[in-house]
């Protein structure tokens, strides 16, 4: 009973991988043992690999996903590609103010610095991130700016963002 259980949702799967739009284009392809799916393929962004599970995630008989989808670029891309994608990806309309962040990659892995004005931002900077080409993980070390930091000498100082800044810092 329980292999037709799992060959009903492999079927439902299948196809909603197949018909929708994000991931219709790559063939990916699901297995399901005891209603848990197990993805496979490649994808081109992290966002997309999220985008995907969760989708798989909302479908009937679904208890849980394992994720195995590669994320591959066309062509080669290194740490600087990957900053500047997330940097245009921060910058296309994702209501980030940029001039308190700051991005770092290592390998894919990408690093987000600085501070934010509300949980909202940190999560739509992270989701940007998250769509650049090449990123393959994103960590956010995005901090919450808070009242105290919003005296004239906090905002100078954010403004200023200069490196180790907070450790040279002499009070007048």
């Amino acid at each position: 009973m329980a292999k037709q259980a799992d060959d009903e949702i492999r079927r439902k799967v299948q196809e909603v991988l197949d018909s929708n739009i994000e991931s219709g284009e790559y063939g990916l392809k699901a297995d399901v043992v005891n209603g848990v799916v197990i993805l496979a393929g490649i994808v081109d962004t992290l966002s997309e690999k999220e985008s995907i599970s969760k989708m798989v995630a909302d479908i009937e008989g679904v208890r849980g996903v394992e994720n195995n989808i590669a994320i591959s670029t066309d062509g080669a891309i290194d740490d600087r590609d990957v900053t500047f994608e997330v940097m245009e990806e921060l910058k296309a309309g994702s209501g980030v103010n940029l001039k308190h962040i700051g991005v770092k990659s290592v390998r894919g892995r990408v690093f987000l610095k600085g501070r934010v004005n509300s949980e909202a931002e940190r999560e739509a900077a992270v989701n940007a991130a998250a769509k650049a080409r090449g990123v393959r993980e994103v960590v956010s070390q995005l901090e919450m700016e808070t009242a105290r930091e919003l005296t004239l000498d906090g905002i100078f100082h954010s403004q200023v963002n200069n490196d180790g800044e907070e450790n040279n810092r002499r009070e007048v």
